[in-house]
């Protein structure tokens, strides 16, 4: 018919049937299934199931966990489809083509020493740079305390002095052994890295340093020219002999030291050179936290950086620091041997 659409309507031929039947599956070709599929899983991944277990924490998911894992891992070690999936799967892992350079395998281990660490190497961490409280372990015991060496400047003073009577009571015997004008910075007359040698050599099972009043000389620095305070370079060289120090006086990890920060002076100048004597005293003490305290005096009398000549005690306005803008007045001391005290209590029981 003129007009009409010339789309041609579908058509079937009829005489033609179409097989329209599909497989019907049974309940339990779909158990079937998923056993095999799980059989596959636990042959191909039943270590890892086991190393996961192994790696929980105790408690009943770990126990179920290990229930499945460890009959698993036996049988796919004895099996080659783990190490299949291992080989077929090894693409995810990215680019190992790295080189050996810098490998963990070939670093120093822990407590070899800096000198078995290589030109160049990173020194290896020793486990005396933990302190077992913060790894929530037990601190070791101690016993009460019997000798106290409080050592340094014109700093010590009067806190030796102080802590020697507060503990006398207690059957505690404290050299007293301060050394005025001297300082860490300036070994020209006198060398403090050879007298905490031999400081040592006394075997005080706990030591109090407080020095800096006399810091600032220029020190050598790597390539063996002397390097101005106060730098990083400067810190640097400073640390070292601090560090040095420390060493020392905790003999091998028989004793506890106990490093005071320097209070900021009033001085300007001096403040400069008590930063870095602080910020050298703090990295110095990292390779062994385990028995040296670091005692942030600058906190306690300078909180913030801000210098004050007199503080609130027990409810009242007390002067701690002398005219001179750098030592502490008898009162201060006081405070100061308060903060060792405490720090003595939690390691001396």
């Amino acid at each position: 018919m003129e007009g009409a659409s010339s789309r041609q309507p579908f058509e079937t031929d009829a005489a033609a049937p179409v097989d329209v039947r599909a497989r019907r599956f049974r309940a339990r070709d779909g158990v079937l299934v998923v056993v095999l599929a799980a059989v596959i899983v636990l042959l191909c991944a039943g270590p890892s199931i086991r190393d996961a277990g192994e790696q929980m924490d105790p408690g009943w998911e770990r126990t179920l966990v290990l229930a499945v894992g460890k009959p698993a891992g036996a049988l796919a070690d004895l099996l080659p489809f783990a190490g299949w999936t291992d080989d077929a799967t090894a693409w995810l892992g990215g680019d190992d083509d790295v080189g050996s350079e810098g490998a963990f395998a070939s670093a120093p281990v822990a407590g070899a020493g800096a000198g078995g660490a290589g030109g160049g190497a990173v020194p290896p961490v020793g486990p005396d740079a933990f302190a077992p409280r913060e790894l929530g372990l037990p601190e070791p015991e101690l016993g009460p305390l019997r000798s106290l060496l409080v050592t340094g400047d014109s700093m010590s003073m009067p806190l030796d002095a102080i802590l020697a009577r507060r503990l006398a009571a207690a059957g505690v015997a404290t050299t007293r052994d301060p050394h005025i004008g001297t300082g860490i910075s300036k070994s020209d007359l006198f060398d403090w890295g050879a007298l905490a040698v031999k400081q040592a050599r006394e075997a005080p099972q706990a030591v109090v340093v407080f020095i800096g009043a006399n810091e600032g000389f220029p020190l050598p620095g790597p390539d063996g020219e002397d390097v101005d305070c106060c730098a990083a370079e400067w810190a640097a060289a400073f640390a070292t002999r601090v560090q040095t120090m420390m060493d020392a006086y905790r003999r091998g990890g028989a004793a506890r030291v106990y490093w005071l920060t320097l209070p900021l002076p009033r001085d300007g100048g001096r403040r400069d050179i008590a930063r870095a004597v602080n910020a050298a005293i703090r990295v110095a003490a990292e390779p062994y936290r385990a028995q040296v305290r670091v005692l942030d005096l600058a906190e306690v009398f300078t909180p913030g950086g801000r210098y004050r000549v007199a503080m609130e005690i027990d409810g009242r306005d007390t002067v701690v620091r002398e005219p001179d803008g750098v030592h502490l007045t008898p009162a201060g001391a006081e405070l100061a041997a308060d903060e060792v005290q405490r720090a003595l209590d939690v390691d001396f029981r």
